[in-house]
């Protein structure tokens, strides 16, 4: 799919007041500035980097929802109360639970919401920690995150809703009562102060940022991340400015999947485990259910004490995950055309490979992993050549920590209140996902809560 050149204002364009501005241009705050604009709310978005969309670019596997029609089509017949269960188990049982019986409910009207604006997800995967098929994805298996950021864009410039880049917000500013008045911009061209009855931050979260992971996570100062540059913690650092409450804030994801061994880290989306590949170490023997939830599958890799593991998978998978076809474009893949070959080149035992992906293929055909109880992404063995490796090791990928929001985005402050006129949704929030986010879940938090803080906004809008 070609990429999609969207046209940002100038910055000399910025009016000098809105009904609502919305803080950062990802997959959130694009959904949050659709859905205030339909309700007929003047909208502003301010990105500080130069590209849109954020993080949601990177997002590679889907977007989960329970008792869709799109699951329906397929023939999966699945609950929101499972979808419910897993999550919280998932999150160790953490989990604002309001915000998540919000979510689970509210997931397939968003996939109704998304076709409605010629953004279709018609095609399913599975992710680690989910019991059905409910990533939803593009028909062409592309990866979701790039798909729905074009879409959303597209929506938004047929809908001339202005969005500015390289504008920086620096400051929320407030009255005497602690509303929410407006913002304060820096751009290529000084600084401007823009009036606004509410504001959404938008901003994502803060994996790109050393210091508050090591404020917060000293344990994992060191790690490499598979956030892009500008996931710096902006939205905190606003927030904590109006006295806003951050919750939770030792839960940062690590992903067990990610190729850092150049200079830049590339995520490896866990549809890769969903549609058939699996994990083995230097001796080539599995050692984990590679669909078990990131924190289980990270902790297992690191617990081997080698360098990191291996991706093992057929042309059958990788016809199955178009992702691939980039990690391979940027020389990301081994190739072998045999398993004995694949092996030599990645310098993993040849005959423990061997066995263990007879042994695998075994397991698929009846449907039975008796050696680590793997139920999911086992639609197909690792049987048709060529063959293929990935070398991984787990990366920070996503902070489950952040802003004390309600169910309806309102954020509060350090006393439990209700700071008027701010909201925040997405990964610059907390409470949704617990301790341990499920694949899958945060393309649907941008798309579920960007609406409802669009919707909410313009409800206290309309009110004042």
């Amino acid at each position: 799919m070609a990429k999609y050149l969207f046209k940002t204002s100038p910055i000399d364009l910025v009016n000098p007041s809105y009904d609502i501005v919305i803080i950062g241009a990802g997959g959130t705050g694009l959904s949050a500035a659709l859905q205030a604009h339909e309700l007929g709310a003047s909208v502003a978005v301010f990105e500080k980097n130069e590209a849109l969309g954020g993080n949601t670019n990177k997002a590679s596997s889907g977007m989960n929802a329970a008792e869709s029609l799109v699951q329906y089509d397929h023939g999966i017949i699945d609950n929101k109360a499972d979808f419910y269960k897993e999550t919280l188990k998932g999150g160790g049982c953490l989990n604002d639970t309001e915000m998540l019986h919000y979510f689970v409910d509210h997931a397939p009207l968003a996939i109704d919401w998304l076709k409605e604006h010629e953004i279709e997800l018609s095609d399913l995967t599975i992710t680690g920690g989910m019991s059905q098929k409910r990533a939803h994805r593009p028909a062409s298996m592309a990866p979701v995150g790039g798909y729905l950021v074009t879409g959303l864009l597209k929506s938004v410039e047929k809908e001339r809703i202005s969005v500015f880049n390289q504008a920086k917000v620096t400051k929320l500013l407030q009255d005497e009562s602690k509303r929410i008045t407006g913002v304060e911009i820096a751009g290529p061209d000084g600084r401007r102060t823009v009036k606004a009855k509410a504001v959404i931050l938008a901003t994502g979260g803060f994996g790109a940022s050393k210091e508050i992971i090591k404020k917060y996570r000293p344990d994992l100062a060191d790690y490499k991340t598979t956030n892009q540059a500008g996931a710096t913690g902006d939205g905190l650092l606003l927030a904590e400015g109006v006295d806003a409450q951050l919750i939770q804030m030792r839960f940062i994801q690590v992903h067990p999947t990610a190729q850092t061994d150049g200079p830049r880290t590339f995520l490896i989306g866990e549809a890769v485990r969903g549609e058939g590949a699996i994990l083995v170490n230097q001796a080539g023997q599995r050692f984990v259910n590679e669909l078990d939830t990131r924190k289980v599958v990270s902790a297992a890799i690191t617990g081997l004490n080698e360098d990191g593991a291996y991706l093992i998978f057929d042309q059958g998978i990788r016809d199955h995950v178009k992702a691939v076809e980039f990690y391979d474009s940027v020389g990301l893949v081994e190739h072998g055309q045999s398993l004995e070959e694949l092996a030599g080149k990645i310098g993993v035992d040849a005959a423990g490979l061997e066995a263990t992906v007879a042994a695998w293929n075994g397991a698929v055909e009846k449907h039975d992993d008796q050696a680590f109880g793997r139920t999911t992404g086992m639609d197909r063995g690792v049987t048709d050549a060529p063959f293929f490796a990935i070398h991984i090791h787990p990366a920070i990928h996503y902070t489950m920590d952040g802003i004390h929001i309600t169910p309806e985005t309102e954020v509060l402050d350090t006393n439990g209140h209700e700071i008027p006129g701010l909201y925040a949704a997405g990964e610059v929030s907390g409470g949704l996902h617990g301790n341990n986010r499920i694949g899958g879940n945060s393309i649907a938090e941008t798309v579920v809560f960007g609406r409802q803080a669009g919707i909410q906004a313009v409800k206290y809008v309309r009110g004042n």
